[in-house]
């Protein structure tokens, strides 16, 4: 059995973009609607791996208030990195017009760590 996220985002062309990019993600399968302009659903895979499948929300998000009131409901907790430099790659993509929780630190079970919600109200915690 194979378990992983799914998140409803507004322009979801670009979060799969910035997601790669972040995570040094690649496309692995990807469904638009019949215009071509969004998603309906896109996988993405690290290292041959399934990662984050994403598709468009359906309604409107107001990402300004997430980000406002810090309201993180759900976090994707993204962890054996492999690297600082992975984790300040990641950390560095996704607070673009998003909000940081927890700047890079360190925790008794994580030596390098941080939680940002990104610019499409995704919450992240990225972990070494």
């Amino acid at each position: 059995m194979k378990n992983y996220t799914q998140v409803y985002v507004k322009n979801s062309f670009e979060a799969a973009e910035v997601y790669c990019k972040a995570f040094g993600a690649e496309i692995t399968r990807e469904f638009k609607n019949e215009a071509g302009t969004i998603y309906e659903h896109c996988e993405l895979s690290v290292n041959g791996e399934g990662f984050l499948a994403l598709a468009e929300a359906d309604h409107p998000l107001d990402v300004s208030l997430i980000h406002k009131l810090k309201w993180n409901t759900m976090t994707f907790n993204t962890f054996e990195m492999g690297t600082e430099e992975a984790v300040l790659h990641a950390f560095e993509v996704l607070k673009k017009e998003g909000v940081v929780l927890e700047d890079i630190h360190a925790l008794t079970w994580s030596s390098y760590c941080a939680t940002v919600i990104d610019k499409y109200g995704v919450c992240w915690w990225l972990s070494i």
